[in-house]
């Protein structure tokens, strides 16, 4: 299990990526994406539901085993927090390129909650801060296609 544990958590090793681990681990979630948005906002909610879920399962393995608090090769947060992000992108790809670009602009800034989550135990802190920043980054596309500037 442990090998399950982190190959889920690396996003089958995209953060093992020299640079920039957490933006590979968010550009590996669009097919997962592409896969589920057929299935609408309900899809893709609950594909990130299940990676939140299995996330933090497999976040707090590998910070155990890594004896790091927020190991930067665990990138599954990511594929969590920006699925989240792209339940509200409409069906450009403007709208699925702002979903990624603000999820990583509040994944790195960690608006309120997000940093206070990530004092939260185990994988619940590694995980569960990138989940608020993809709503920060949904409200944000919301706000986009409301004003009709994406669609």
């Amino acid at each position: 299990m442990k090998r399950v544990a982190w190959v889920l958590a690396t996003w089958f090793g995209c953060g093992l990526s020299p640079v920039w681990p957490g933006t590979v681990g968010t550009l590996a979630a669009l097919p997962v994406y592409f896969a589920v948005r057929g299935h609408g906002v309900g899809g893709v909610l609950a594909a990130a539901l299940l990676l939140t879920v299995f996330g933090i399962w497999a976040a707090g393995i590998v910070a155990d085993g890594s004896r790091m608090h927020d190991p930067q090769i665990v990138v599954v947060d990511e594929v969590a927090g920006v699925l989240v992000a792209l339940a509200a992108a409409g069906p450009s790809l403007a709208s699925v390129a702002a979903a990624v670009v603000f999820f990583r602009l509040f994944d790195v800034t960690k608006p309120f909650p997000a940093r206070a989550a990530e004092r939260l135990p185990r994988g619940w802190g590694i995980v569960v801060d990138d989940v608020v920043a993809g709503v920060w980054a949904a409200l944000a596309v919301l706000g986009l296609r409301f004003l009709e500037v994406i669609s």
